[in-house]
């Protein structure tokens, strides 16, 4: 098996190969801006695309992965995640709030076939265990 990348002090793997490096940093900066759209937006979720920009950074660049944990508004969540303290609570409550009323909302209102309404809903339970199931962090998310 060959070697992706080289391991830093921390025990991150970082890939080795300039074009990956590249396409991993602009996405991790992706989804940092659309992280930060959704601490404006309720429907956007800050968390996961910080996660998701985390998850880059680790591989692409030890530099912006220390900012991003570092920084006074995005870290806490990210940082909070990655101890296994999971999300806050009312990150949680907000995004199962919000499921229920945009999804059936919009199921009710704009779809007409029934087999595709019970299938939102369907998808809409789902999330919604999911969320429940993730643990609770005491930290403050960005924007609350």
């Amino acid at each position: 098996m060959t070697d992706h990348g080289r391991v830093d002090d921390n025990g991150q793997r970082r890939v080795k190969n300039p074009v990956v490096r590249l396409v991993l940093i602009a996405c991790g900066w992706l989804a940092i801006v659309a992280g930060v759209v959704g601490i404006f937006l309720p429907l956007l979720p800050t968390v996961p695309f910080l996660l998701l920009a985390a998850a880059c950074f680790a591989r692409s660049s030890e530099r912006f992965h220390r900012w991003l944990l570092e920084h006074s508004h995005l870290g806490p969540p990210v940082r909070a995640w990655l101890e296994g303290g999971g999300i806050p609570l009312r990150v949680k409550q907000l995004a199962i709030g919000m499921i229920w009323v945009s999804i059936p909302t919009s199921t009710f209102l704009f779809v007409r076939q029934f087999w595709l309404q019970m299938l939102l809903l369907a998808v809409a339970g789902g999330v919604t265990l999911y969320l429940l199931s993730l643990p609770v962090s005491r930290q403050t998310p960005p924007g609350g």
